[in-house]
């Protein structure tokens, strides 16, 4: 039996038939071999097309959208990322290179690992852990403690290892390293053998905040004492990468003073003269 069909008569400016065939024929909604204008009005009836402008991302949604898909990997939560890749992706008017980069973030069979990495932390369970420096360059590590951290714009995993080699921290804290978590490779979390560490090794450090500094410095986690001394404040602070309190100090300029242990102030000036030498300044040994 026919089934009986309903005709309607449109009245469309010139060149608009042959735009909607166009849109039939990119959808594959088709009549025998040729693009079908009646079966894609059918299609937006039934709602089985949105039609209208997909909407377009300033370069600041841009940039939080992308922040926000590498916190929520870094954090462990793969699906969650995923579920906004796909939806920049599909609803996006993204280009071509963001495009790709997306796919290639959400692709990372990350999951496996941050899953058993978490177990591994929780358990307090040794590991192996296969990483990628950025030189490209592959290590292995046997890790006895392991915590993620927060530093700046990225999640890392703060690691206590066996192995020093290439460590240009001071020998303190040699067997520290910080890992950025989307730079561990594919099969990296093995367990292995031996006793888990409470803590990475740490050093105490005194820093001395002058002026407005003095007044505005906002206490952080890792800070055992602050003491105010006239003008100066004196803050004790636990350290376990020299690395994370000279980008720290940096910025202060001459408002923070790294006071002690003589080995990480003296570290700190021969940095300070490698900056001179590049600006031509002359310094004073």
């Amino acid at each position: 039996m026919t089934r009986k069909k309903e005709t309607i008569t449109l009245s469309i400016p010139p060149g608009t038939k042959e735009q909607l065939e166009a849109i039939a024929a990119r959808l594959d909604i088709l009549w025998g071999d040729r693009p079908s204008i009646s079966g894609l009005i059918v299609a937006i009836a039934q709602q089985n097309l949105e039609v209208g402008q997909r909407f377009a991302l300033t370069s600041v949604q841009v940039q939080s959208l992308e922040q926000a898909t590498k916190l929520l990997i870094d954090s462990g939560y793969i699906l969650e990322a995923q579920t906004l890749v796909g939806l920049l992706l599909e609803r996006g008017n993204l280009e071509a290179p963001l495009r790709q980069s997306l796919l290639a973030q959400i692709s990372q069979p990350v999951e496996a690992w941050r899953v058993l990495l978490d177990r591994q932390i929780e358990n307090r369970q040794p590991f192996r852990l296969y990483y990628q420096d950025s030189q490209k360059r592959a290590w292995e590590f046997t890790v006895r403690h392991a915590q993620i951290k927060f530093r700046e714009k990225r999640f890392y995993l703060e690691t206590w290892n066996e192995e020093t080699e290439g460590n240009q921290d001071i020998p303190e804290l040699a067997h520290n390293r910080s890992l950025r978590l989307d730079r561990i490779t594919n099969l990296a979390v093995l367990p292995t053998e031996g006793e888990w560490r409470d803590d990475q090794d740490l050093i105490k450090v005194q820093l001395h905040f002058y002026g407005w500094l003095a007044r505005a410095y906002e206490s952080k986690p890792d800070d055992i004492s602050q003491e105010s001394q006239g003008e100066v404040l004196q803050v004790i602070r636990k350290v376990s990468s020299t690395f994370w309190l000279y980008r720290e100090v940096l910025p202060y300029e001459k408002d923070c003073e790294i006071v002690a242990p003589d080995s990480v102030r003296d570290r700190f000036l021969q940095k300070l003269k490698s900056l001179c030498d590049r600006y031509n300044l002359t310094t004073l040994d």
